[in-house]
């Protein structure tokens, strides 16, 4: 059989092409049982041969579902949204329903209102909610009442039933600053992410603990304000830098960040890695094009987005919750970071041995 060659194939194209019922390629492509193997891949074959994309509506009627899964999100960092976009529609294409993507406005009441309206007027089969959204202990109580399914992405220390895919922030932050220290960093600057974001705290605590276990005072002066954006790590850079006696290493709270601090060296002619080291956290697409290319924290982002949107998919298609899933995390070694230059540091009281994290 031949069709137009302008006319968009119809699912009684591949059906015919298939030798098969209309019946069974729905069920093929709405990965139903009771198909026999060699059926479904000579389905999945004409389906592909015939650039056939079913209709959403036409779905939704067959199997009283929607089809479409939203993702929210207010995390300032493009870098970051790009990469779990990236991660959850590619999971979302694998199972055949499409991604929503929404940015969400205000706070408290007036974001709790902006995200069920999203539910209530798309008819979203699910929803996965990341960073510092997954955090709201209201937002997510409000989505236990409309009963619609969601998953979390690094959710806080809230404990909730929900299914969620997260990665050791602390521990993360103290490998870094505990490798920092193998280099013979012993002024080190740290700054904060977002106050609002729990993994902003968690960082913090990490590269607290590796400088207490290592004997190293954490001075406050060392430790900066940051918004997770470019212009506040820039800002917080320039105030550790104009210190009487400035900090030899930087580490920043995420990639983003720690480019603002590579644009303050430069600018105050300082030498990177030589005069300063600086490190991220993210290991985010900037992280690779500034130079030199920054030393960070790989959070397997597009992972972590990919897996969260596996379980709620899961979760839709057995009407159980499933185990939460953490992620591993690894350094990423680069230019960004080097052996201070020579001067008089005190001695460690102890050490513990630096972590050995493979780039």
């Amino acid at each position: 059989m031949t069709r137009p060659p302008n006319r968009r194939a119809r699912i009684n194209d591949v059906a015919q092409a298939a030798g098969v019922a209309i019946k069974t390629v729905s069920r093929v492509l709405n990965n139903e049982p009771n198909v026999r193997e060699e059926t479904r891949t000579r389905v999945l074959e004409i389906v592909k041969k015939l650039n056939y994309h079913p209709s959403l509506s036409a779905r939704s009627l067959a199997g009283r579902r929607s089809y479409l899964i939203g993702l929210v999100y207010e995390n300032p960092s493009a870098n970051y949204i790009v990469d779990v976009l990236h991660g959850a529609r590619a999971r979302c294409r694998e199972g055949r329903f499409q991604l929503l993507s929404h940015q969400v406005i205000g706070k408290g009441e007036e974001m709790e209102r902006d995200v069920l309206g999203l539910v209530d007027q798309t008819h979203l089969d699910g929803l996965i909610v990341t960073a510092p959204l997954s955090e709201s202990v209201d937002l997510i109580k409000a989505l236990e009442r409309r009963a619609i399914p969601f998953v979390r992405i690094a959710p806080s220390e809230f404990q909730h039933e929900s299914p969620y895919a997260d990665m050791d922030d602390e521990g993360a932050a103290r490998e870094m600053t505990e490798y920092l220290i193998g280099l013979g960093h012993r002024r080190i600057g740290f700054i904060i992410g977002h106050p609002e974001h729990i993994a902003s705290a968690q960082r913090l605590r990490g590269f607290q603990a590796a400088m207490q276990a290592h004997g190293l005072t954490v001075e406050p002066e060392l430790i900066k304000q940051g918004y997770f954006v470019f212009e506040s790590g820039l800002e917080a850079a320039r105030e550790l830098l104009n210190l009487p006696e400035p900090p030899t290493a930087i580490f920043a709270s995420n990639d983003d960040m720690a480019a603002g601090v590579l644009m303050a060296a430069h600018q105050m002619g300082l030498a990177i890695p030589g005069d300063l080291s600086v490190a991220g956290f993210d290991d985010t697409y900037i992280a690779r094009t500034v130079w030199p290319r920054l030393t960070t924290v790989h959070q397997p982002t597009y992972d972590l987005a990919y897996t969260a949107t596996s379980l709620l998919l899961e979760m839709l298609e057995t009407g159980e919750t499933p185990k939460p899933a953490r992620l591993a995390h690894r350094l990423i070694y680069r230019e960004s970071t080097g052996a201070p230059r020579p001067v008089n540091r005190p001695a460690l009281r102890t050490s513990e041995p630096t972590t050995d994290s493979v780039s």
